[in-house]
């Protein structure tokens, strides 16, 4: 589901993805104390960085990103191991996570002597988990590079690459101002931007996108990055429909299964609480499902609803 930032609804995780894989050397511009690079769209051979998404098998979790330094995957102070996420909407158990992922990953990758880990947030008031939290967790936490893009989006004179991270949670109306300092001196990621923003406003057309932007449509029309835009733009489209159907069904299947269980557990379950968990995502409901099993009646179920839901 996409997480919703100032009133969108914003996919932006697989442009994270794409962008760091494009120009991985962007970390050290957003890093403090890492070895400044020269970026491009390109990897050239000399970058510092290549990048990758490797899934920890044992726990089933899919990194957001991993960024090893070229030529020493020990890593060193002035350039390190980076691995990086990026977390769009509050989640309380994300801290948690964040910690057993990581620490997995160097279980599993031994020879990593340098690491930092960077979260990509777009404000610091996003929940991700309680303030209090056990000493060994707390000091992980205090460690972690925690990027947030509204502050990044205050900075003045950013990269044009720095500046394309922004555009998902920037303000409508600073919008133009924004692209147009990203495509005067970086013309060509023109497309990027558009997807972005594709992506951000789902529910305006590509030429009124590119009317957003102050970008000539006749002129966009023609070239060749903008019908390979169109035609991304229409087969994400149709795909996003049938993911969308797809988690739907499987939410409706999940929120039936759990109030099979929860009736015969806690007896019949009024008509409020009934909509409140058939309203639940996906993901919110099998974590009902695997958490009732601990349910001994009603009780239990109400602390549940009370911590996990609003």
């Amino acid at each position: 589901m996409a997480p919703a930032i100032g009133g969108w609804a914003v996919k932006t995780d697989h442009w994270f993805y794409g962008l760091f894989q494009s120009a991985p050397d962007l970390i050290t511009l957003l890093l403090p104390g890492v070895a400044a690079a020269s970026l491009g769209l390109d990897a050239p051979g000399d970058a510092l960085y290549r990048f990758e998404a490797p899934e920890l098998k044992a726990v089933n979790h899919r990194l957001d990103g991993v960024l090893w330094p070229r030529g020493n995957e020990r890593g060193t102070p002035e350039q390190p191991v980076v691995l990086l996420e990026a977390q769009m909407q509050g989640k309380p158990g994300f801290k948690h996570r964040l910690a057993a992922q990581s620490f997995r990953f160097l279980q599993l990758h031994p020879e990593v002597l340098h690491l930092e880990v960077v979260v990509v947030v777009p404000h610091r008031r996003l929940n991700l988990g309680p303030d209090r939290l056990p000493r060994q967790l707390k000091g992980f936490v205090e460690g972690v590079h925690w990027l947030s893009l509204e502050e990044l989006g205050q900075r003045p004179g950013l990269d044009p690459l720095v500046s394309l991270l922004t555009l998902p949670v920037l303000p409508k109306p600073e919008i133009p101002g924004a692209t147009d300092q990203i495509l005067q001196p970086r013309p060509d990621l023109v497309v990027a931007v558009l997807s972005i923003l594709g992506e951000r406003f789902p529910h305006l057309t590509r030429e009124e996108i590119m009317a957003l932007i102050n970008l000539p449509t006749d002129h966009l029309r023609h070239t060749r990055l903008a019908q390979d835009w169109m035609a991304e733009g229409e087969a994400r489209g149709e795909a996003r429909g049938e993911a969308r159907g797809r988690q739907e069904g499987e939410a409706l299947g999940e929120a039936k299964l759990a109030l099979r269980q929860l009736n015969l557990l806690c007896g019949p379950l009024s008509e409020a609480t009934t909509a409140r968990i058939q309203a639940m995502p996906l993901e919110q409901l099998e974590a009902l499902t695997e958490a009732l099993l601990d349910f001994g009646g009603p009780a239990d179920l109400t602390r549940w609803l009370a911590q996990h839901t609003v």
